[in-house]
């Protein structure tokens, strides 16, 4: 049975959510993301349990920011829905970029450059803003569970101006040709990798960890910058810009792959420690267990 009705349905809410003025959006989603805290009983005990193991802190603390997660999470969601609404003289609105400068230099060297960031703040609109900012962003999406979850977040990010390559098919030839041709990659890492990836250390524990920032990073000589979404207590959201990281090239590929490697994971680690409410700490992070080898993975 064709599950279509659900694009469709959510089709319906994102035109009823784009009536709303921003600030109503943010009120229903943060109430939406109670709810979820409420009836998400599997996703909220792993979340306190993964919080609190890896900040090393104590129960009451991780359920304060465990529930801020939630209620951030259901403003994204809200704020997903919302995105018709983005438009190129509306989005400083939204979002503002801190060290700007950062970005526009490494595009300059002609090289293309690798954006880094994780399931951290509102991701999507992260990319969102980076193109109605008029800067030549690709990304590497995966697919959903659902094919119509897929179906809308893809349309959504190609309307404002994301080109769009699906993460393991032949697409990933063209995402190398973007860069080759001196554009953004967003590449989102901070998920498991499964037996691809490469296991490097993440709050003190080993974690199969992408390796396509390094991969892209040696292949083109591309800097890789770190990028982050970080919600505004007022609304909107402010895009941290890190300073570019370079590949090491030293002959050993397998020793610099892992270098830089703990060196992107370490970067996502520390935005995480610094605001811990803005990460999913649901997500199964280490799910898969480690080999003998440390080495031996391929993009």
């Amino acid at each position: 049975m064709s599950n279509a009705w659900q694009y469709y349905a959510l089709r319906s809410m994102s035109f009823i959510v784009c009536l709303l003025p921003y600030s109503s959006v943010l009120f229903l989603g943060n109430n939406v993301g109670k709810l979820y805290y409420h009836i998400a009983g599997r996703q909220r005990k792993r979340a306190l349990s993964q919080m609190q193991e890896c900040l090393g802190i104590p129960l009451e603390a991780a359920q304060q920011n465990v529930h801020k997660m939630f209620r951030k999470l259901g403003q994204t969601f809200l704020e997903i829905l919302y995105t018709p609404v983005l438009a190129p003289e509306k989005i400083r609105n939204y979002v503002t970029i801190e060290n700007r400068h950062y970005l526009e230099s490494a595009m300059q060297n002609g090289q293309g450059v690798v954006l880094l960031t994780a399931h951290f703040g509102n991701w999507e609109w992260l990319g969102a803003a980076l193109a109605l900012e008029k800067f030549p962003i690709a990304g590497v999406a995966k697919r959903q569970p659902n094919d119509q979850h897929t179906r809308i977040l893809n349309e959504y990010r190609q309307r404002v101006g994301i080109e769009l390559f699906i993460r393991g098919t032949s697409e990933m030839i063209n995402a190398a040709r973007a860069i080759k041709q001196g554009r953004m990659l967003g590449l989102v890492a901070d998920q498991d990798a499964g037996p691809k990836g490469i296991f490097v250390e993440f709050f003190g524990k080993p974690s199969s960890t992408p390796i396509g920032p390094a991969f892209f990073a040696k292949k083109f000589k591309a800097p890789v910058i770190p990028v982050f979404l970080v919600r505004k207590p007022e609304g909107g959201h402010r895009m941290i810009c890190h300073e570019p990281l370079y590949y090491q090239d030293t002959g050993n590929e397998a020793e610099d792959i892992y270098r830089f490697t703990v060196e992107t994971t370490h970067v996502i680690e520390e935005i995480i420690r610094q605001y811990p409410d803005e990460w999913i700490w649901f997500q199964k992070r280490w799910n898969t267990s480690k080999p003998e080898e440390r080495i031996g993975a391929q993009v």
